[in-house]
């Protein structure tokens, strides 16, 4: 199956003419519908509605219901799923959760991560270390072809294997399944950062035994920029944290048991709502549903098999048209350990992009040297690659690149 399968799939976005959009996997495009959900919610549950809006309109009811529809999306269960907050928030939240599942086994001190994780992740670690400070807990951030050996090696003493199942700047994809149960059967958690693999290709948390995740719905989801977060805990977890009566990572009022009764002692909610903490970004919410409504209908399997056509696609055509440019391929060959993207490196990477992004090609470059497309079959297929290239040889050919506005660095890169 190509792109061709996922082709009706266009006609839901807005895509600027002239654009050839390969930044999904930073933020993704707008879908039609998003405009009119939005203003409904601003004119009318909002204008109109007032605050009866909260009831009449299930407003209170939105991190739930948007996590339940998440959950059909990285194999998941409805209750193991809430939508609230950003990424980093919600990884403090599961750091703290995994450090209170493990609190018994007093020898378990240290933290493992991926050296080259998303650094948000790495620092909300670093906090949560110096915060807890008499834990004595301790950060083991290592390479990739590290990270077996490393758990092998310190698990014994591993509170949590902290993860994101694919790397932001190369698009190399950990082994879900394998590391999970490597890491389990030394006694840690798994928790897996989903930003780059929630709507790029199927996932399968409960499949793979996972402890906790979180993720972002304004990559591939297309929920809009600033779109809430989520955060995953399997049922076996959140069963323990309510049988121990574990307060919430963060009490908030609407981590309480009944938030309007006001009680001035905070007693905690049962289940996934306990990651809840403050009044949900209701405009963010009715943008977000939209698209999740959306990715409900899509064959998660079909958009895989077109993600791996285009990005290969993409790769080949890249080292044919701009062989001898100075390109170095970042992004694994092999399909199977890739996510939805393709990542190549350049001395000039930077103001490469920014040519590229001049003619309507739209990606993104990561330090220090990355060049980096993302693929949504969605709205992308295969006439875009082969016109993306075209621009691209062109660029590099003509040394476009080397102009003085291109090499201007913006705050966002």
């Amino acid at each position: 199956m190509t792109t061709t399968a996922l082709a009706a799939y266009r006609q839901q976005f807005s895509i600027p003419d002239g654009v050839i959009y390969l930044d999904g996997n930073s933020l993704g495009v707008l879908p039609k519908a998003t405009a009119a959900a939005a203003q409904n919610t601003v004119a009318n549950e909002w204008g109109n509605g007032l605050i009866r809006s909260w009831n009449t309109a299930d407003w209170i009811n939105a991190p739930r219901r948007c996590g339940d529809k998440i959950a059909r999306l990285i194999g998941a269960n409805a209750g193991e799923v809430v939508a609230c907050d950003s990424t980093s928030v919600n990884l403090f939240k599961v750091l703290l959760t995994a450090l209170k599942l493990q609190e018994a086994k007093t020898e378990r001190n240290v933290i493992i991560s991926d050296i080259d994780n998303f650094p948000t992740d790495l620092y909300i670690a670093q906090g949560i270390r110096d915060l807890l400070a008499g834990r004595n807990l301790e950060l083991q951030f290592v390479k990739r072809a590290d990270m077996v050996a490393t758990i092998n090696a310190l698990g014994s003493r591993a509170i949590v294997v902290m993860l994101t199942q694919v790397d932001y700047r190369t698009g190399e994809r950990y082994d879900m399944r394998e590391i999970t149960a490597l890491t389990q059967s030394k006694g840690a958690l798994m928790l897996w950062d989903l930003a780059h693999s929630t709507c790029a290709f199927p996932v399968e948390l409960n499949a793979c035994n996972a402890d906790l995740a979180v993720g972002c719905t304004y990559k591939y989801v297309n929920g809009g920029p600033g779109a809430p977060a989520f955060v995953f805990a399997a049922k076996r977890h959140l069963d323990v944290l309510d049988a121990s009566k574990q307060s919430a990572p963060i009490s908030g009022w609407f981590a309480h048991a009944a938030p309007f009764a006001f009680d001035p002692q905070f007693h905690v909610t049962r289940g996934i709502e306990r990651f809840l903490v403050g009044t949900p970004p209701i405009l963010q919410f009715a943008a977000l549903e939209v698209a999740l409504d959306m990715w409900l209908t899509v064959d998660m399997h079909a958009l895989r098999t077109a993600s791996v056509a285009l990005t290969e696609r993409f790769i080949a055509e890249v080292e044919s048209q701009c062989a001898d440019f100075g390109l170095t391929l970042a992004t694994p060959r092999n399909a199977d350990i890739r996510g939805s993207q393709v990542s190549f490196r350049h001395d000039e990477g930077y103001a490469i992009m920014q040519a590229l992004i001049a003619r309507g090609v739209i990606g993104d470059f990561r330090a220090p040297d990355i060049l980096r497309f993302g693929f949504t079959p969605l709205y992308i297929n295969e006439a875009d690659v082969v016109n993306a290239v075209k621009h691209f040889r062109e660029v590099l050919q003509s040394r476009e690149y080397e102009r003085a506005e291109f090499r201007a660095r913006g705050k966002v890169t």
